[in-house]
């Protein structure tokens, strides 16, 4: 395994990353969800340009989900990551598999695991269509499901996703049909786990709370921001799922549940 010194994050050198009490600022217009809205858009554009220009790389993705990170963290965003070391200590490629609350993990998770190793992610169909995200999601190869046929989903994980996972570069899935701050243990599905072990790599099980960013009633991706609500994330150690599916499941199961549990309480 390798040593968290022999490679060090370029954004986040330490274990653990929690938002600076300098990074959020306040006043009339600075930190509010018109601003954060026009600034994450304008940044939409400009990687959408770049995409058509053929210049929007893995290097830059990392750095403009980066951008998105500070513009929430200036809108009063705070988070906590914790788990770094396992990115830098796992061997790639591997499956993240995550719960799924909002559109913020969506965007920040590359910058956090992209600097490391190359990812992409299993997306719903409708995300390549998206009229402000397609351009940018297809640039990133990623593996499409439907989300109304399982069987015909399993196949193109199965198939696309090993041979991405062959090719050197790491999945990350979610495994719930749709986004939701209620974990539902019954609704989170074993295809990262299915997928991880057929390609023989492990697993870095991912928990996240990022209710701070919410879906809107008239563009679902681009709802209310809120304050209060601390933004967690938290990676696991990697793991082999050789010791069975259902093991491997649960285990990936109550790590989740396990810290959604307590970041709620406190």
């Amino acid at each position: 395994m390798k040593s968290t010194s022999e490679h060090r994050h370029p954004y986040f050198p330490e274990k653990e990353y929690h938002t600076s009490p300098d990074r959020r600022k306040k006043g009339l217009v600075c930190g509010t969800r018109l601003d954060f809205t026009l600034r994450f858009l304008g940044l939409v554009f400009r990687n959408r340009r770049r995409v058509r220009k053929g210049i929007y790389d893995t290097a830059m993705w990392a750095a403009s989900s980066l951008e998105v990170l500070r513009l929430i963290e200036r809108c009063g965003g705070r988070f906590h990551i914790t788990g770094l070391e396992h990115i830098l200590e796992a061997d790639p490629p591997v499956v993240y598999i995550s719960n799924h609350m909002s559109t913020l993990e969506t965007m920040v998770f590359p910058c956090i695991i992209a600097p490391v190793m190359d990812l992409t992610f299993v997306v719903k169909k409708s995300l390549v269509s998206h009229p402000l995200f397609s351009p940018i999601m297809r640039s990133r190869d990623p593996i499409v499901v439907g989300r109304k046929d399982p069987r015909a989903d399993f196949s193109v994980v199965m198939e696309k996703g090993r041979s991405v996972l062959e090719g050197g570069r790491s999945v990350v899935i979610f495994p719930q049909s749709t986004r939701t701050t209620r974990f539902q243990p019954e609704a989170f599905n074993t295809l990262g786990i299915k997928l991880a072990r057929e390609a023989g790599v492990k697993v870095i099980p991912v928990a996240i709370r990022t209710d701070f960013w919410s879906s809107g009633k008239l563009i679902k991706d681009l709802g209310p921001l809120y304050t209060e609500r601390p933004i967690h994330m938290s990676f696991g150690e990697a793991f082999s799922v050789e010791q069975g599916r259902r093991e491997a499941h649960q285990k990936v199961v109550e790590y989740i549940s396990r810290h959604l549990e307590k970041w709620f309480s406190q």
